[in-house]
């Protein structure tokens, strides 16, 4: 019995949460993945077409592994640039789950990006995104608070809902197209950029309030820079250090990201510090290793702030680049680039 009780206050606690989350939907924020640089489309649309062959990229991140099913995140990318068109084309599809399946999110982008030389060894890359994003609520799964017995929890001695005077939403799904725009100005040693993304600030919000009021789902700003220092080009693969930062400002939340990536030979690696609006929140780890078109990383988000007993989170990356396919080893070997964006590929 006391572990049922304990099972209903848990619930009820993401339940409101997840409730208040979906009505007052100026709190909404994207997932930002801590493995950036290996999830370039989701952070810049500028970085679509870094790579003249196609790139795939596979991505996975679970936070706070130690509540049931909290946050799950999936994405999958396709990009490529076409030389003939000076022109970077990419696909996002990215699946978004909360609270074991009771609110998630599914959002499907295309994404293009023009390259102009402004200057010697100087570029610049301009880019568009265009989404449909769907967010849907599981509202039968929801416990309220005039739902909870005392005793018995949730449910009746039988195991049925209490019943709840919570109005049900009549659409519990709700579909909206967004746009997104950003710029990328990069060499062969520094690189900057900015995003912006929901321009449209899409109305995502299940309960109607006030016909006066309206909560859009906030824009999302991205900020981002760094450089990378060449040490030894006779390694197999790359041998580089990248000092790298990202600041992101959504709604009322922020926080930077500052660390250094490096990679030797087949092995990379790179740590970074998170500060979230006015406090510490994570240190970040990560380690892979690049072969040939496959490259794998594993991140693992320490928490430092007061949430440090839900357990952090786990971030999986699996990345097929085929410009590092045999057929492109002589292009490879040639130097097929002239930036600063290794850690991008």
């Amino acid at each position: 019995m006391v572990e049922r009780q304990r099972t209903s206050v848990l619930n009820f606690i993401v339940a409101s949460t997840l409730l208040l989350f979906c009505v007052y939907n100026v709190k909404a924020q994207d997932p930002v993945f801590s493995q950036y640089y290996s999830a370039p489309l989701q952070t810049n649309p500028a970085f679509a077409g870094n790579t003249n062959l196609p790139r795939i990229g596979l991505h996975y991140r679970n936070q706070w592994p130690s509540l049931p099913n909290a946050y799950a995140t999936y994405m999958v990318t396709y990009d490529q640039f076409v030389p003939l068109l000076n022109s970077g084309f990419g696909i996002m599809a990215m699946g978004d789950v909360a609270g074991d399946g009771i609110y998630k999110t599914v959002s499907v982008s295309g994404l293009y990006s023009y390259r102009l030389e402004f200057a010697d060894g100087v570029f610049a890359k301009i880019g568009l995104e265009g989404s449909y994003l769907q967010r849907s609520l599981d509202w039968d799964r929801l416990v309220f608070y005039d739902q909870l017995d005392p005793v018995t929890g949730p449910t009746d001695p039988s195991g049925n809902p209490n019943p709840s005077g919570e109005g049900r939403p009549e659409d519990l799904v709700k579909g909206n197209l967004d746009i997104g725009a950003g710029l990328l100005v990069y060499s062969r040693m520094f690189y900057a950029g900015f995003s912006m993304n929901h321009l449209t600030t899409p109305d995502e919000g299940f309960l109607q309030i006030n016909d006066n009021l309206y909560f859009g789902l906030p824009m999302r700003l991205s900020f981002m820079g760094g450089a990378q220092f060449n040490i030894d080009n006779n390694w197999e693969g790359s041998t580089f250090l990248s000092p790298n930062v990202l600041y992101t400002r959504q709604g009322g939340f922020s926080q930077v990201n500052a660390g250094l990536y490096g990679q030797l030979g087949l092995v990379f690696a790179g740590a970074w510090y998170r500060h979230a609006g006015g406090n510490p929140d994570a240190v970040i780890g990560l380690v892979g290793v690049q072969q040939g078109i496959l490259k794998v990383g594993y991140s693992y988000d320490l928490t430092i702030s007061g949430a440090s007993g839900f357990g952090g989170a786990h971030e999986i990356s699996l990345i097929l680049n085929f410009d590092n396919s045999t057929q492109a080893e002589a292009n490879r070997r040639r130097g097929r680039y002239s930036d600063c964006l290794k850690m991008f590929r």
